[in-house]
């Protein structure tokens, strides 16, 4: 069966390839595990420097990776350079992390030494997202690969020609064989690869899917698991000046088409006329946000969503929405018709209604009026997710308040939900992940610590009671 991958915006062929099945899973992963303990023994300079090699060749044909991005996710130029940028910056912060968080320390003792030494857990899968196709499983496999792991990775089947210039770099930086490979495919041929012989699962995608995982998982305590999942992040616009508002809340929320795991999905506004002048600047903001094809010639801020399938469920989720008793503010614009991926915001007011708690990913904004900062903060935490949430406010004392009482894992002040560091943690609470964050935190789940007592000479020892 052949799998394929289309240009959201112009319907064009990027890739196609053969789909790998079940047994080609079972190859993959018997010769991973062969590979696996040479790798291991590599020293850390050498598996370091096959990293640098790997960030060398991206950069050395960013552009073209970037357009290669571009072509099969919808995103904008703009947006894919950031994206090629933040893969190679990615090298020298993981193997930072390896260090700091995953490296080797040792203290003299009486008889000798105590010693901390971090070892890989051998064969890890790594399943990619398809909306940062490059950057997100590059998070994964970086830190495993320096931390002596060998990886099998599957990217989405929506971004498979991403994925293999990525195998193909990594080929190309000198890893010995089988140490890193690819598998192209669906649903069934991730499937073949975690419910077979692996040592990790590493996973970046919806909360549904890391809720299968954890319970196909339950009773393989053996395999570690890391879930970076998604939210529906709250962004508390308290005051200040309008335009300079709305714009933290464009970038917060339609960012990627909404297509970024961070983005805002509750805007909570208070009564009365400051909210109005920040919610009149925000639709006046969003309605002139056309989306736009990666190389039309005017640079846009949103291009597509993946693909129709996916837009046309956020416009069945919008409906959803006002058939619940939302009050539609913006209605999503269709600029090539409904049946294309294209999809402008949507804006929807749904104070006082009962609206599922789960991820629109698509720019689609929920707003929830509030008469004050107790409600608001009631509001944000109002939800089983807990990965990203932001407020904006000059007030100094409700950001204290704000960062001690919100439950999220990256939380912003005056600045947009979607901005995280690559040097800190990323990843949250609830259905948000499994305390697993990822980014530089990664070297945590690709290591595990061993401490060892250790003498160079036997000697005899004490014995209470023994008589001599």
């Amino acid at each position: 069966m052949m799998l394929r991958s289309y240009d959201p915006a112009s319907g064009a062929l990027v890739w196609e390839g053969a789909q790998d099945d079940a047994q080609a899973a079972h190859v993959a992963l018997n010769r991973a595990r062969a590979a696996a303990p040479l790798w291991a023994r590599t020293p850390l300079e050498e598996r370091i420097a096959a990293a640098r090699r790997f960030a060398d060749l991206v950069k050395g044909q960013s552009e073209e990776f970037a357009r290669l991005i571009a072509r099969e996710t919808g995103k904008q130029l703009w947006d894919s350079r950031g994206e090629v940028t933040a893969m190679v910056g990615k090298v020298e912060i993981s193997i930072a992390a390896q260090e700091q968080r995953a490296g080797f320390r040792e203290n003299p003792m009486p008889f000798g030494r105590s010693v901390l030494r971090h070892r890989p857990h051998g064969v890890m899968a790594v399943l990619g997202p398809y909306n940062f196709p490059g950057h997100l499983p590059n998070g994964h496999i970086v830190p495993a690969l320096i931390a002596g792991n060998v990886v099998v990775f599957k990217p989405s089947e929506e971004t498979p020609a991403v994925g293999a210039l990525m195998a193909a770099l990594w080929e190309q930086a000198g890893l010995p064989r089988d140490v890193f490979q690819i598998l192209q495919g669906g649903r069934e041929t991730g499937a073949a690869l975690v419910s077979g012989n692996i040592d990790g699962l590493l996973f970046t995608g919806s909360a549904q899917a890391g809720r299968h995982f954890r319970h196909a998982f339950v009773d393989r305590p053996e395999v570690i698991l890391a879930l970076e999942l998604g939210g529906n992040n709250p962004l508390i616009a308290w005051e200040g000046e309008a335009e300079a508002v709305a714009t933290l809340v464009t970038h917060s929320a339609f960012i990627t088409s909404g297509q970024r795991c961070s983005c805002a999905r509750r805007l909570i506004l208070p009564e009365g006329p400051a909210g109005d002048r920040i919610l009149e600047a925000v639709l006046a903001q969003a309605s002139a946000l056309p989306p736009r094809a990666w190389d039309d010639p005017q640079e846009g801020f949103m291009g597509p969503l993946i693909s129709s399938r996916a837009a046309g469920k956020a416009r069945e989720a919008v409906a959803a929405l006002q058939a619940s008793g939302a009050r539609l503010l913006l209605a999503p614009s269709a600029p090539h018709g409904p049946d294309s991926a294209f999809m402008g915001a949507a804006v929807l007011d749904v104070t006082g209604v009962a609206v599922p708690d789960e991820e629109i990913f698509a720019p689609v904004l929920q707003v929830i009026r509030v008469g004050s900062f107790d409600e608001a903060m009631g509001a944000a935490n109002a939800t089983r997710f807990g990965l990203s949430a932001g407020l904006i406010t000059p007030d100094a004392a409700l950001w204290e308040r704000f960062a001690s009482e919100i439950r999220a894992g990256v939380v912003n002040w005056n600045r947009p939900t979607t901005g995280a560091a690559s040097a800190m943690p990323f990843g949250g609470l609830g259905e948000s992940g499994n305390h697993r964050p990822s980014a530089a935190y990664a070297a945590d789940y690709c290591a595990f610590p061993e401490a060892s007592f250790e003498a160079a000479q036997i000697e005899s020892l004490p014995i209470p009671g023994l008589a001599r």
